[in-house]
C-alpha cells in the first residue's frame, strides 16, 4: 500500500460525494453538545496555562505567588492567566487575609490535563 506522501492531494478527499442519511440525521441536533468544548482546549492550548492547569490539578490549591514560582513566571503574567482561566469558568479563586488562592473549578479540566499529560509521555517514549 502507498504511503500517504506519495497518494497526492486529493487522495484523502472522497471520489464520488455520498451521504448517509441516518448518520448524518443521528448526529447533526448533537453537534450543539459541543458549545463550549472549544473554550477548554483553547485554554489547555496555552503552555502557561497548561502548566498552571496541572499544577492546580496536581496540588488542588494554590495561591498566586506559589504558582507564579512553580511556572517560573512573573506574579503579574500569573495573575493575568489565572483571571482568564477564572473567567472560562475553569478554575476558582478565594481570598485569605492577603492572599489568593486559585483551585480548579471542577475535576473534568484536572482529568483532560492529567490524561494530555500522560498521553504526551507516552508519545515522547516511542
Amino acid at each position: 500500500m502507498p504511503s500517504d506522501d506519495t497518494l497526492g492531494k486529493d487522495a484523502h478527499i472522497c471520489e464520488m460525494q455520498s451521504v448517509d442519511e441516518a448518520k448524518v440525521n443521528r448526529l447533526k441536533p448533537r453537534m450543539q453538545e459541543t458549545d463550549g468544548v472549544a473554550t477548554i482546549f483553547k485554554a489547555l492550548a496555552d503552555d502557561t496555562r497548561a502548566k498552571i492547569i496541572y499544577a492546580l490539578a496536581l496540588e488542588g490549591e494554590l495561591c498566586v505567588c506559589d504558582v507564579a514560582n512553580v511556572i517560573e513566571g512573573t506574579i503579574a503574567n500569573t495573575s493575568h492567566h489565572l483571571r482568564l482561566l477564572r473567567n472560562m469558568g475553569l478554575a476558582r479563586y478565594r481570598k485569605e487575609g492577603k492572599l489568593v488562592y486559585y483551585s480548579l473549578d471542577d475535576d473534568h479540566v484536572r482529568h483532560l490535563i492529567l490524561s494530555g499529560v500522560e498521553h504526551a509521555a507516552e508519545r515522547r517514549q516511542n
